[in-house]
């Protein structure tokens, strides 16, 4: 028997292929770099950087029987996170995500997440099941929820009794999915973590700032919204109330991850019994350390 977890993840756990380079990139470039594979995707990421911070977070996912899928597995359980309840799929492979990174920011990036949509509601069965919940037990404890889900899973998920009890943290796998979660925005127990580019799509607008931001979408129905805005001022709201902070100024040496070890932290640092401003502060460290190429600790 596994340890109970601390928090549920529930969405893509993958393999990050990821191309980085000190040069600026444009379209067509050729430019040296170093080329990495390791453990990745959004519910993979959140609970590496739980894990770090002391918390023992479970997956919900799905993961390929295939020899990536083996080694995927091995190094999550390597790392202490319960794998007990990833669904196991013979005929899905292990999905990929695939990143170059320059001097000048994300250049591409192409996540193969065709398998976790294709899985739907499978991976959820331990919440139903009786192994981490059911319709008459839901669940109680915190969930943190992947956009990368389909958009019909995840209005099941906004109306479904299994997750009545859950405090729910969600976050978009990227803009170009940020709008299936509007199906969640309304939920009352639901916390939105975005960055400004998706707070504008989530909203239909575009905004100047991450307060004015976080205000739109508390007005629209949100029960409780963080937005980040790179190096700029990032801002929390619930009930009307807005704080803001600014993260540290580092020189950013990797990207992908950062809003995933952003929610993670500010989700532990809450857990432990931080303050709305000093879990806000704790979780702007942590990225900007992670940006930065060290590790978020």
């Amino acid at each position: 028997m596994s340890a109970a977890p601390d928090i549920i993840c529930i969405g893509s756990v993958l393999w990050d292929v990821i191309g980085r380079t000190a040069s600026h990139m444009r379209a067509g470039a050729d430019v040296p770099g170093r080329i990495t594979r390791l453990p990745g995707g959004v519910a993979m990421n959140i609970a590496m950087t739980l894990k770090r911070f002391g918390l023992t977070p479970a997956l919900l996912t799905v993961i390929g029987r295939d020899t990536d899928g083996e080694a995927l597995v091995a190094e999550a359980q390597a790392m202490g996170l319960i794998c007990d309840h990833i669904y196991r799929s013979d005929d899905l492979p292990t999905d990929v995500y695939m990143a170059i990174e320059a001097a000048n920011g994300l250049i591409a990036a192409i996540a193969d997440a065709h398998s976790l949509e294709a899985a739907g509601d499978k991976i959820l069965r331990p919440l139903s099941d009786g192994r981490l919940g059911s319709t008459d037990a839901p669940y109680d404890g915190c969930v943190a929820l992947d956009g990368n889900l389909t958009e019909d899973l995840l209005r099941s998920i906004a109306t479904s009794p299994l997750f009545a009890r859950a405090d729910l943290r969600v976050a978009p796998a990227s803009p170009g999915k940020a709008e299936r979660l509007l199906a969640l925005q309304g939920h009352p127990s639901a916390t939105l973590y975005v960055n400004l580019e998706e707070a504008g799509l989530l909203c239909q607008s575009h905004f100047a700032d991450s307060a004015t931001a976080c205000a739109a979408l508390l007005k629209r129905g949100a029960h409780r919204v963080l937005v980040t805005d790179g190096g700029r001022a990032a801002s929390e709201g619930t009930a009307g109330d807005v704080i803001t902070a600014q993260p540290p100024q580092v020189l950013v040496t990797r990207v992908t991850g950062a809003g995933d070890t952003f929610m993670a932290a500010h989700i532990a640092s809450e857990r432990q019994g931080f303050d709305r401003p000093a879990a806000l502060a704790r979780a702007l460290d942590a990225a900007a350390t992670y940006v930065s190429g060290e590790t978020p600790l």
